[in-house]
């Protein structure tokens, strides 16, 4: 039997029951979606060279592109989440990944550089409003205590996609062209649109969904504290992944050949982190938060210790990429403290990552640029870490003051 929802999500009367296969064909089909957007996030860094020299750009103004992708997440994220309220969220789902598409096919045709930012701008619009989305639809199909498993499961394609997704786009890219890199995840896409119409059940929208109702989101504390947690804490994997390559080469003293393969450590780091934390947080989600940024913290911290031997460097990798699973729990925890704005406050979970993503590169470059060297990374990663271990802490705190407040004054709740 499918539980009641806790976030209002309902199906019609006709898939009121769904078989445990059909519920993993749900999540399948989700998952191809996060498996398309993780592939086109991560294999654009790595494709960055062969754009730059075919646009007669610099690396640097290439990074640009990147950076035009984060900035759609978290402009689109908001936005969508706010004026698609009343959607049906399968509709809505298709129309995300349509238009993902869509935008992707279009990067792989821009003809200039100007038209690239432009379009890695509108491909990174359904970003955060398609994993909002996905998640609450994934967890709206099992009971209340699968929940984070749920999110797990889609949150995997994204995690997949580090591991096959981009090793294989950017093959694609060196032995055909950096344009049909991009092409594929049109096709990726399109691919997801069909498996949602196929798979993902008929849904109405909520009554009394709207704009006010999501603005809500905003007025609890819980959000703001559990986004911030997302937003300080994922920096630090963002602040040793983007200057991994170079760290490996120059420190470690690897051949190019040999990077790829400790990125995609990194990417086995991410999938079973994913699928620990869902199957953690399902039993304890603050704790397993909590866990995660303190496990991140001190991995972050051996990095530098450990980037001079390419074993030991693997292995603190591994561990840095199990930090991955923290994306699962924070999601659960909007579910929990959202209450019926829903949509966005899961919609802007992603925009904090993408904060993150900004955050975390940015405050390393200033340390390599003011001469700590390639390792610092990894100390400015468990800065980071542990400010978001902070944050969880007010969080868990306030979450407690609430609680007791609530019992010794009901009327005033």
């Amino acid at each position: 039997m499918v539980a009641k929802r806790l976030d209002g999500f309902r199906l019609n009367k006709d898939h009121s029951t769904l078989l445990p296969a059909q519920i993993r064909l749900v999540h399948l089909a989700l998952a191809m979606g996060g498996f398309a957007i993780g592939t086109t996030e991560f294999a654009a860094m790595s494709l960055l060279p062969y754009f730059a020299s075919d646009l007669r750009i610099t690396e640097p103004a290439a990074g640009h592109v990147i950076s035009a992708y984060a900035c759609g997440v978290v402009v689109g994220a908001p936005v969508i989440a706010l004026l698609a309220a009343k959607w049906s969220r399968r509709v809505l789902l298709i129309w995300l990944m349509a238009t993902f598409g869509v935008a992707n096919v279009l990067t792989a045709l821009a003809p200039t550089y100007g038209w690239m930012l432009t379009f890695r701008f509108l491909s990174g619009i359904p970003h955060g409003a398609y994993f909002g989305v996905a998640t609450l639809v994934a967890a709206s199909l099992v009971p209340a205590g699968y929940r984070a498993q749920a999110v797990g499961r889609v949150l995997m394609g994204l995690t997949i996609a580090t591991v096959l997704g981009v090793p294989a786009a950017t093959w694609m890219g060196q032995a055909l062209g950096w344009r049909f890199g991009f092409a594929s995840v049109g096709l990726l896409a399109l691919l997801t649109v069909a498996l949602v119409w196929l798979f993902v059940p008929v849904d109405k929208p909520e009554p009394g969904a709207g704009v006010l109702r999501e603005l809500g989101a905003l007025k609890r504390r819980q959000v703001w504290l559990t986004l911030a947690t997302g937003a300080i804490g994922f920096g630090g994997m963002f602040a040793v992944y983007a200057y991994l390559s170079s760290t490996l080469m120059a420190v470690t003293g690897v051949a190019p050949s040999i990077v790829p393969i400790v990125l995609c450590v990194f990417g086995v780091g991410m999938t079973v982190g994913t699928f620990a934390s869902g199957w953690a947080a399902d039993r304890a989600l603050m704790p397993t938060i909590g866990g995660i940024l303190l496990c991140s913290a001190v991995s972050l911290a051996l990095f530098p210790i450990a980037a001079g031997n390419i074993y030991a460097v693997t292995a603190v990798v591994f561990l840095i990429g199990c930090g991955g699973g923290l994306g699962t729990a924070l999601q659960t925890r909007l579910m929990d403290v959202a209450d019926d704005a829903q949509t966005l406050a899961a919609a802007l979970n992603h925009s904090a990552f993408n904060v993150a993503n900004a955050i975390g590169p940015w405050l390393a470059g200033l340390a390599i640029a003011h001469g700590y060297g390639w390792t610092s990374t990894g100390w400015v990663g468990s800065a980071l870490a542990a400010g978001g271990l902070i944050m969880w802490a007010i969080s868990l705190v306030d979450d407690r003051w609430q609680f007791r407040f609530a019992r010794l004054h009901p009327g005033l709740q």
